[in-house]
């Protein structure tokens, strides 16, 4: 198995809130330049001070392709506004011209059923809401947590699992991906 946690720059909590406050405002402006479309957000889901590294960006980047292949079955009218490779992680805010329901029940396919896609999470936002849309919204499953199948919010608010727990199980889904000579699989 390949330790994909072992480069990168820490980041703290601060970093960590100072991106999130960044991103909000980004999605916002992005709303105002593109009121008829749905707005995108995505970004990996990953524990501890490294969240970003040349692994997180192959992982995200292979991850950004299949969503990208799911994207294109239901439309063609799409664009990429936005990429971030950033310390705190890489993010991609995409505009398309479908439903915010389509979009977040094709976030929640991705999510819930690509290996890759359970470290990623996807936003999907319109304007007029004041938030991203939720599962809740459209009474779809909660998101399962990546080790033990309980809900992931209430593994992570009560801390089951260590981060060196979650970041070897990310580690074996970046080993099954990818062979050990750098090629596909």
């Amino acid at each position: 198995m390949v330790a994909i946690f072992q480069t990168g720059q820490p980041q703290t909590i601060t970093d960590v809130l100072d991106n999130r406050d960044a991103r909000v405002a980004l999605q916002q402006q992005l709303l105002k330049q593109y009121p008829m479309q749905t707005l995108i957000a995505i970004k990996l889901n990953i524990p501890g001070p490294i969240k970003n590294n040349d692994q997180l960006r192959r992982l995200f980047s292979a991850g950004i392709n299949r969503f990208y292949d799911q994207l294109k079955a239901q439309t063609r009218h799409f664009q990429t506004v936005t990429q971030w490779d950033k310390p705190t992680g890489n993010e991609l805010f995409i505009v398309v011209e479908l439903d915010p329901t389509a979009v977040k029940k094709l976030a929640v396919e991705f999510e819930d059923h690509d290996h890759l896609g359970r470290l990623f999470d996807v936003d999907v936002v319109h304007a007029g809401n004041a938030r991203a849309l939720s599962r809740s919204d459209f009474q779809m499953p909660v998101r399962k947590c990546l080790l033990c199948n309980r809900e992931a919010k209430d593994c992570a608010r009560s801390r089951r699992h260590s981060v060196l727990e979650l970041q070897t199980r990310i580690s074996e889904i970046y080993t099954a991906e990818f062979d050990s000579d750098g090629g596909r699989q």
